[in-house]
């Protein structure tokens, strides 16, 4: 047993090495990722608060890496799209992780869902649609890419409609298509 004091600075009762042990074993656990661990109550005034404010926290760790394990899941395993992380009564750095968390999943939410909307009304044969949300890196150039299909393919249908309107309608043979910056099956159809 070990001397002590109270948060005010005066002699407390003396501290079970046993105790420390435990809090110890607790504090090693948790930083190896077992966050199942508690220390119990054992009608010390001192020692008791000691538990309650590990405990708490072990379980605000454990809330937390669940959440962020389950949006991680969804959104990026399972492709389940507009997942946000709840960590009610969060704060500080806690608060600042999880809202990081969200705004990633959203972000890619917004993104994703934005690609399968033009890609889709192309499909549909609308090509008209613009990916227009905001994206950097790798999602800035697949937007690019897409965008620059959209417009080679409109380009495409124009210049095969206006061919056909002057063989079918205006009755003018050897009409060729005029589509500009096209390469590759584009240029040769």
């Amino acid at each position: 047993m070990t001397a002590r004091q109270s948060p005010a600075g005066q002699a407390a009762g003396p501290v079970d090495d046993g105790r420390l042990g435990q809090l110890l074993a607790g504090l090693k656990a948790v930083r190896d990722g077992d966050f199942s661990t508690r220390l119990p109550q054992v009608g010390d005034a001192l020692l008791d608060e000691i538990a309650g404010v590990f405990n708490g926290m072990v379980d605000q760790l454990a809330l937390f890496t669940t959440e962020v394990t389950r949006v991680a899941r969804e959104v990026g395993s399972e492709g389940r799209l507009g997942g946000q992380a709840q960590v009610p009564g969060v704060a500080g750095t806690w608060r600042d992780l999880t809202e990081s968390v969200n705004a990633m999943a959203g972000n890619l939410t917004d993104q994703v869902r934005s690609i399968a909307e033009v890609t889709t009304a192309v499909a549909k044969g609308d090509l008209t649609q613009k990916i227009t949300v905001d994206v950097k890196g790798e999602l800035l150039e697949l937007k690019n890419t897409i965008n620059t299909m959209v417009d080679q393919l409109s380009s495409f249908a124009d210049e095969v409609t206006r061919v056909a309107r002057e063989v079918g309608s205006e009755g003018r043979l050897g009409g060729q298509a005029q589509v500009p910056g096209v390469a590759g099956t584009w240029r040769d159809l």
